[in-house]
């Protein structure tokens, strides 16, 4: 986790996700491949909370690390200074935990269970 270092900005930065709905033809009977393939390459939403992050700079050293994992199309941050952050990654795949986990500890932060 960081030690308190920080940019020092003040200014939260939120970073957004355009989500992109798979193609519904609406159509009865057979689906071609295509349509196959674009159903199965739909986008996945992987939400996990985040300990630790109090700014902007925070944001962009989780992001970065998160969007350079395999399959990874975007990163947005609900960031709550000082407390538990929202992470949403949008990805071609399903991510494993371990793997979102090691990202965000390579940043500098630690992933945290959802309470329940």
């Amino acid at each position: 986790m960081p030690s308190g270092a920080c940019c020092g900005s003040g200014n939260p930065t939120h970073h957004t996700i355009r989500m992109i709905q798979p193609n519904q033809s609406g159509n009865i009977g057979n689906i071609s491949n295509a349509e196959d393939q674009e159903q199965t390459m739909s986008p996945v939403s992987t939400i996990v909370n985040v300990s630790g992050m109090t700014c902007g700079h925070c944001i962009s050293s989780v992001s970065e690390e998160l969007e350079a994992l395999e399959g990874v199309e975007a990163v947005d941050v609900d960031l709550n200074a000082g407390g538990i952050s929202t992470v949403t990654i949008t990805s071609e795949k399903t991510l494993s935990r371990s793997e979102i986990g090691e990202a965000v500890a390579e940043a500098g932060y630690l992933v945290v269970a959802n309470e329940a």
